[in-house]
């Protein structure tokens, strides 16, 4: 059908790729992917009261109680917005300050890049990535059930690093454009519009050596922001302004309860 379509014109402003299965908020009329809109729908309520029939737009911010689909021009169909928190308990903080980096400058200071690839760490395995790449999807996808991507990508990961032909001279350069083509390859099925960013940020993981608490704290200072869960009690970060556009949460969206 042709409202299945992907339209090369129009961008999803969540998943920051080509709109599929176009489907408008009720009372702004603002665009989205139908399963994006449902997704924000699902998750941004859950620091509000546990059930409500309406969503704000995550560009206006205007309140709506229903999605409208498959328009054709003459009929539609509506999905009316009933929420229950009881089952997104698993987002955490951790998983919206995640979100939040995608919205930002990366941390491209955190772990020496460059050294990483020339010292030929690559060939060690990470202990820590399963759980990092696993917070990562879920952050992304606002699914907890990512069980089968991360094994995709993990999966494609360590047949790369002990596939290597023993006694080929590959420079670190090509090591690491062949690893993140491959990385690309396995997460744009799912990641779409975030792919390359994706990509950019485990990299950065990984070239750090940190296990993800450490990590973490070095990610959230380097931005300047202050999390309480995650930042060092003992040092003061500067507390900027911080912009949440598209798919992130704002103060607004956790703490208004009207």
């Amino acid at each position: 059908m042709d409202h299945k379509e992907q339209s090369s014109s129009d961008t999803c402003p969540i998943c920051l790729s080509p709109i599929l299965e176009e489907s408008y908020l009720d009372q702004c009329l603002h665009k989205f992917c139908y399963k994006c809109i449902l997704k924000w729908a699902k998750f941004v309520p859950i620091w509000q009261s546990p059930q409500q029939s309406f969503v704000k737009c995550p560009l206006c911010k205007v309140k709506s109680s229903s999605v409208v689909y498959e328009y054709d021009g003459i009929s539609f169909k509506q999905h009316r917005i009933y929420q229950n928190s009881e089952t997104n308990n698993f987002f955490t903080t951790a998983h919206k300050y995640r979100l939040q980096c995608y919205y930002v400058e990366s941390g491209n200071s955190v772990g020496n890049i460059s050294m990483y690839w020339k010292s030929y760490k690559y060939r060690q395995p990470n202990q820590w990535l399963y759980r990092w790449v696993s917070r990562e999807i879920q952050a992304l996808l606002q699914e907890k059930d990512v069980d089968i991507i991360v094994h995709h990508i993990l999966g494609v990961i360590d047949s790369w690093r002990t596939n290597e032909p023993k006694g080929c001279k590959i420079s670190p350069e090509l090591k690491q454009e062949e690893f993140k083509t491959i990385v690309a390859d396995a997460a744009k099925p799912f990641l779409r519009g975030r792919t390359h960013r994706f990509v950019n940020e485990l990299e950065i993981f990984v070239a750090s050596t940190l296990n993800i608490e450490a990590y973490d704290k070095v990610y959230v200072k380097h931005l300047g922001w202050k999390i309480p869960e995650i930042s060092e009690d003992d040092e003061e970060s500067e507390e900027r302004c911080l912009l949440y556009p598209l798919l992130s949460f704002s103060d607004e969206d956790i703490d208004e309860n009207a």
